[in-house]
Formats: structure tokens, C-alpha cells, sequence
């Protein structure tokens, strides 16, 4: 008797089993977020910068964090322009102490120079992450008015551009040759990622104080 009462539970568990996955199969748990649709927001917003395949490259891995917020996708971009000319002024400044030996005093001063470039280059993204950071409280906060606080956050990141070409200005006297190469080749991929930051940060300028602020 207790094994035939047995059985029926046990097969009233499996009935009830079967039921509850056939009905999670219709009607799936709705996800928070959706990476595909956060995905093309920030393939949409790089078309309208310089060089759109290295700006969704860059910025495709932090999809969940920018999902549709522009003032987020300019805040990340910033983020990743300053990583890379952070790297860059460090390599920059390894390379110089190992030139200051060499034969050629003309490629030495044009990595001493360059160092100094991104060394300010440095200075002035950061601090346009930090004001995009003061984005985030009330109005007037961090600095003053949102035009006021773009604007000095347009205005850095376009002197960055500008000291990061000064950068490759500086080799133009420079005899072709390995490091020449190398070092222009990897300030021309920093220079794509600060063009990219600076396009994001100029069309979230012109979406006004309306739109969502970073988080």
C-alpha cells in the first residue's frame, strides 16, 4: 500500500515536472537588459565618429555598462582613450631613456617631446573624465552648468588630439627607420580612440542636460 502511495507521488511530481517546463519554455523569465540591443546603440552612436570599427571595437566589451545611455558610451570612451595614452606615455618615456644612448640626437628629442605631449595629453583627458563624473549630480554641481562643464570637457579633449599630433609632428625630421615606425603607428591608434571619445562626447554635448547622465 505505502509503495503504491509511493509511485503516485512520484509520478505526480514527474507530471507536475513536465507541466512547469513545458510552460517555462513558452513563457521564458524576461531578462534584465538586452546585450544585443546595447550592442547596436554603440554601433549606431560610432558611425557618426572618424573611425567607427575601432570605436565599437573598443567599446563593445563594456556593453552592459553603457547599455543606452550617450552620456555613458562619451564617459567610457574617455575612460578607454585615457588607458591607452597612459600606455602609451609609458612606453613613450622607456623607450626615450634607451634612445638618450643611441647614435641619432634627432630621434631622441622627438621622444622626449612626444613624452611630454602625452604626458599632457594625460593630464587633460583625465581631467575630462573627472568632469564628466560631476555630470552626475545636481545641476550646477562639479563646476557649473552642463554647457559649461562640456565645453571644458570638448575643449580638453580636443587639446589631447592636438598634443597627441604633436606627437608624430615631432618624428617628420626623423630618419625612416623601426622606431620611427613603431612609435608613429602606436600614437596613430591612440589618436583613433581620443577622435572617437571626442565625437562621442560632442554628440552628447548636443543631446543637451536632458539626457541620462553616467552613473
Amino acid at each position: 500500500m505505502n509503495t503504491t502511495k509511493s509511485m503516485t507521488r512520484f509520478l505526480l511530481f514527474q507530471l507536475s515536472l513536465i507541466i512547469f517546463l513545458f510552460f517555462f519554455t513558452l513563457h521564458p523569465i524576461p531578462t534584465l537588459g538586452s546585450p544585443t540591443k546595447d550592442a547596436d546603440f554603440i554601433r549606431t552612436s560610432c558611425g557618426t565618429t572618424l573611425y567607427p570599427q575601432v570605436c565599437y571595437t573598443s567599446l563593445s566589451r563594456y556593453a552592459s555598462a553603457i547599455q543606452n545611455n550617450p552620456a555613458q558610451l562619451a564617459k567610457v570612451a574617455i575612460g578607454v582613450s585615457l588607458a591607452k595614452a597612459r600606455r602609451m606615455a609609458a612606453y613613450v618615456s622607456d623607450i626615450s631613456r634607451q634612445a638618450d644612448y643611441g647614435a641619432d640626437p634627432r630621434s631622441a628629442a622627438a621622444l622626449h617631446d612626444c613624452f611630454s605631449n602625452f604626458d599632457e595629453a594625460v593630464d587633460q583627458i583625465h581631467d575630462s573624465l573627472t568632469q564628466m563624473r560631476q555630470l552626475s549630480g545636481p545641476a550646477g554641481s562639479g563646476g557649473g552648468s552642463f554647457l559649461f562643464q562640456m565645453s571644458n570637457v570638448q575643449t580638453w579633449m580636443s587639446a589631447a588630439l592636438t598634443d597627441e599630433e604633436t606627437c608624430t609632428d615631432g618624428f617628420e625630421d626623423v630618419a625612416e627607420g623601426p622606431l620611427k615606425t613603431d612609435v608613429t603607428k602606436r600614437v596613430e591608434n591612440v589618436k583613433k580612440v581620443t577622435s572617437n571619445a571626442l565625437a562621442l562626447v560632442n554628440s552628447f554635448a548636443q543631446k543637451g542636460p536632458g539626457a541620462p547622465t553616467p552613473r
